[in-house]
């Protein structure tokens, strides 16, 4: 008799309304499916980047306050920037095909401590990059606006920030998709304008090149060689939130479509290209056009301006629209940081960096959690910062830098040490030298620059999230090895029991005496053949003596963020499970009783045991329920709140069943 499905709670069809239903991580095209071809990853992670052109070459051009004609070598040298960084960053992604982002090229090629740092500064990059992001396009979008709105602009902000956060539960392609006509409007709008100021004011060109010559004449004789330089670096350096964006594609390689490094390569070369061309673009423009600032607008508000000015009608719309897209595409940008930041946590959760229910997915294969915090924490930053983009600007331009110095620093070591193993090494090396440099100048310049403007708040957070990581690291080493002395205090029970295959186990059980379906039935949540779990069995022999004949083992393998890369690592998990439940039963065979297993895979723990509780009760009527818990020495808030004590919960849904479930409490 099959047991048909329970019916979804209110609860549970209002969130498959507004999140979706759940996804099956058995399907075979699961992964094909919520994966992203090129284009796809250009709009998600590559938007970051590209909607910095909205105000990146700004900064850079009014730095250079009467000198605007050295422009031409500030946006020559932010060129050869974006493709320096971004020839490293695929050079990272050839060497990590798996994800590379700064943390793991830290983590692997500095040393773990290294790779907390990093993914630190990640963290609090891609959670500015999200208020940032939605406050530069609300700015944008209330100056179209009717001037008694204004008061509504932070409320927007905020309710922007929560829809892009459902956006994201319901799945990558989701949240993206929505977004992909807003791109390539302003792709479109942009490169047509563009390219209609070169090839309007084509004949300007040799005006340009003698005012730009008598610009570097005019800077020399007043600053001398060394404030020229000074000065042209500087305009540079006010400049760095254009590189912002580029680190996302390697750290996101894992949400990409097979064959991944392919794919990530060819993200990096659309998002270099179409950054490096806009960004020059918009600076050469300036200087075509003659922008001067005007209060109340951007210089690309300017720009478009004059370039229709003479369109009428059609023209006010053109600049509409562009002004727009530019607006709305700053939106897009706070796509990365829900998409790359969430990945980040999770992998330091997996290293126990941070809580590990930051690496676990949800039903619809995101990192919920990870989504939520950034989301939540985004919401907070935009409040305290009342939506500030200046404010914004300054505390978001440190920490991203931070990130690209290690990795690249970890990739030059990387070539050095293999440089009698790679045969190309040297221009590797050479890549990701020229890369280092550049990263360590920006990184500084720009520390020093905007520290008294508020940079220092950006470094005070980064310096407290890092002393929270490493009191979370030593919590769990701390854990582990209470873990490690129940493993001790079983070890000479455990000896004799091995892995063994299927057949063999087949041929132990047969001289096992049949379970008797109507006996008292033990049945122990497992997760692993290790201390704990051997500890419980051994307190329900103990405590029950001769009362259950029968016993019955249950693990299910948590799908996270470690092991949704592919099919063959559900596969392996499945494996993995299935293995530790035999040794359990052939233990109990061992020792004379009736034992059997039961394992499966799945996103959530809980989930997945109310589903094979009626399937057991069904076969086992007398059946009890018991899960092991730990004990801490001292309940601190770290205990509590770093354990997810998941047997209460199990206990709660198994109350509703009617299924008894009894909790063993087991000291370390």
């Amino acid at each position: 008799m099959e047991i048909p499905p329970p019916k979804p709670s209110i609860v549970q069809r209002r969130k498959n309304l507004v999140i979706g239903s759940a996804i099956n991580p058995h399907d075979s095209s699961v992964f094909h499916n919520l994966s992203l071809i090129a284009f796809f990853a250009w709009v998600g992670l590559g938007a970051d980047g590209l909607s910095s052109s909205s105000y990146g070459p700004e900064e850079a051009f009014l730095a250079l306050g009467e000198h605007i004609y050295l422009g031409v070598f500030v946006a020559i040298a932010s060129a050869i920037t974006i493709f320096v960084i971004s020839a490293s960053y695929a050079q990272i992604i050839e060497l990590f095909p798996s994800g590379g982002g700064g943390y793991l090229v830290a983590s692997k090629l500095l040393s773990p401590s290294f790779g907390m740092i990093a993914g630190c500064a990640l963290l609090i990059d891609y959670v500015l990059t999200i208020t940032i992001s939605i406050a530069s396009g609300a700015d944008a979008l209330f100056s179209f606006l009717p001037m008694e709105w204004l008061p509504y602009k932070l409320h927007f902000a905020v309710a922007g920030v929560a829809l892009l956060s459902i956006l994201n539960l319901r799945g990558i392609k989701e949240s993206i998709l929505p977004l992909v006509p807003i791109f390539l409007t302003f792709i479109f709008t942009h490169a047509f304008g563009i390219l209609y100021a070169f090839f309007s004011r084509v004949s300007d060109f040799p005006e340009l090149t003698h005012q730009t010559t008598t610009d570097i004449h005019n800077t020399y004789s007043e600053l001398g060689l060394i404030g020229m330089f000074v000065l042209v670096l500087r305009a540079y350096s006010m400049g760095a939130g254009t590189y912002t964006g580029i680190e996302a594609v390697s750290n996101g390689l894992n949400i990409l479509r097979e064959p991944r490094v392919q794919t990530g390569k060819r993200t990096m070369r659309y998002m270099s290209v179409s950054l490096a061309f806009t960004v020059v673009g918009l600076m050469l423009a300036y200087l075509l056009y003659r922008v001067e600032p005007q209060s109340g607008k951007t210089l690309n508000a300017v720009l478009f301006e004059q370039i229709v000015a003479n369109w009428g009608t059609l023209g006010y719309a053109f600049v509409l629209v562009a002004l727009f897209s530019e607006a709305a595409i700053l939106f897009v940008a706070a796509q990365s940081g829900f998409l790359a930041g969430p990945r980040v946590l999770a992998n330091m959760a997996l290293d126990r960096w941070m809580p590990t229910k930051f690496a676990m997915l949800s039903d619809r294969f995101v990192s919920q959690n990870g989504i939520l915090l950034m989301g939540i924490t985004a919401v907070i930053t935009m409040i305290l910062t009342q939506g500030s983009v200046r404010l914004l600007v300054v505390l978001y331009s440190i920490n991203v830098f931070i990130t690209f110095v290690l990795s690249q620093l970890g990739m030059v070591r990387h070539w050095w040490q293999s440089r009698n193993k790679v045969r190309d090494w040297t221009k590797k090396f050479f890549i990701n030298g020229i890369g280092l440099i550049l990263c360590t100048f920006i990184l500084i310049s720009v520390t020093f620059i905007k520290f008294h403007e508020g940079g220092w708040v950006t470094l005070v957070v980064t310096g407290g999230l890092i002393v929270l990581s490493i009191a979370i690291k030593r919590h769990y080493e701390y854990t582990s090895r209470l873990l490690r002395r129940l493993d001790d205090l079983v070890a000479t029970t455990t000896s004799s029991v091995g892995h063994r295959t299927d057949a063999e186990l087949a041929q132990l059980q047969a001289a096992i005496p049949a379970c008797d379906p109507n006996a008292k039935t033990a049945v122990l949540l497992v997760n692993g053949f290790n201390g704990l779990g051997l500890h419980t069995l051994f307190s329900i022999i103990r405590l029950f003596q001769g009362v259950f004949k029968n016993f019955i083992f249950v693990q299910v393998g948590v799908i996270d963020a470690g092991t949704f890369k592919g099919a063959d690592e559900i596969k392996a998990l499945e494996t993995t499970a299935h293995q530790e439940v035999n040794r359990y039963v052939e233990f109990m065979n061992r020792e004379g009783y009736c034992a059997e297993g039961y394992s499966s895979v799945g996103i959530d723990v809980i989930d997945e045991i109310a589903e094979l509780a009626p399937r057991i009760v069904e076969k086992f009527p007398n059946a009890v329920f018991f899960g092991g818990q730990l004990v801490f020495p001292e309940d601190t808030f770290l205990s509590r709140w770093l354990h997810n004590y998941i047997v209460f919960a199990i206990q709660r849904r198994y109350y509703h069943q009617g299924v008894p479930f009894v909790i063993l409490p087991i000291r370390v």
